[in-house]
Formats: C-alpha cells, sequence, structure tokens
C-alpha cells in the first residue's frame, strides 16, 4: 500500500543504494522478460494473427506471472513459501508494472506491433530495466524495503 506520506526528501546521491536498487531491478527485469519475450516469440513464431494490445496484454500478464515466480523462489532461500509469496506480490508489483508497460510501449513505438527483432529487445530490456530503477531506489531508501 501506499505511505501515508511520500518522503520525496531522500538522498538520492547514495552509491550503495543505488547498486542494491540496480541489483534488485535486475531480478525483476529477468522475471518479466522471460514471460513477456517468450509470449510475444511464440506469437510472432506461430503467425498467430491476434490483435497487438491481446498480444501485448497477455505479454504484460505473463511478465508479470515469471516475475513473481522468479522472485517467490528467490525469496523461498530466506523464509517460508507462503511468506516469500506474499512478499513477492506485495512488495515489487509497482515496479513489474512499470517495468512491462516500458518494455512494451518500446517495442510498440520502434517496431509498431508485438515484434521482437534483434535490434529491439536490447532496448526493450534498458527501458524496463530504468523505468522502475529510480522508485526501486526510493521505496529502498525511504522505507528500507525491497524485495530481494
Amino acid at each position: 500500500m501506499f505511505p501515508v506520506s511520500l518522503n520525496l526528501a531522500i538522498n538520492w546521491q547514495c552509491k550503495h543504494t543505488w547498486k542494491t536498487a540496480s541489483y534488485n531491478t535486475s531480478w525483476c527485469l529477468l522475471g518479466c522478460a522471460m514471460g513477456d519475450l517468450a509470449t510475444i516469440a511464440y506469437f510472432q513464431l506461430m503467425g498467430i494473427d491476434w490483435p497487438v494490445w491481446a498480444i501485448m496484454s497477455l505479454a504484460i500478464f505473463n511478465g508479470l506471472m515469471t516475475s513473481i515466480m522468479l522472485e517467490t523462489i528467490i525469496l523461498a532461500r530466506q523464509m517460508m513459501l507462503k511468506l516469500a509469496f506474499k512478499t513477492a506480490i506485495g512488495m515489487s508489483v509497482i515496479s513489474m508494472v512499470a517495468m512491462e508497460a516500458a518494455m512494451n510501449v518500446t517495442d510498440f513505438v520502434l517496431t509498431g506491433g508485438a515484434v521482437l527483432t534483434w535490434w529491439v529487445i536490447p532496448l526493450m530490456l534498458a527501458a524496463g530495466f530504468i523505468t522502475p530503477l529510480p522508485y526501486n531506489y526510493w521505496r529502498l531508501k525511504a522505507h528500507g524495503k525491497a524485495c530481494h
């Protein structure tokens, strides 16, 4: 849930926090990218003619699911599985949604659809990494909360 006060008066210069936020964001990106890119690739390779919005909606959903699964597995090494699942869902949904939206908007803007090419994938991943990074940094700095 959103905190009562959004503490934006934090130190945005902390290298340690940027490093930790980047590490956390990388794991989230791995999970999101697995489901998202696999979905788009499947539709592209199989020649399934769905509307772009439908493919991207399914890709976003699958990206969220694979990210939650990956984060649950990572967290389960530190806590009970049920708590790991709740933590994975509760602590990173905003980050994952922002990441998924950035990746799919980038794909659509650059290719005009749900299309994977050798040159668009790195740009999608970069957009997916950069977009939630400030939020993940803020969450760590303001609340000491991370998903990993």
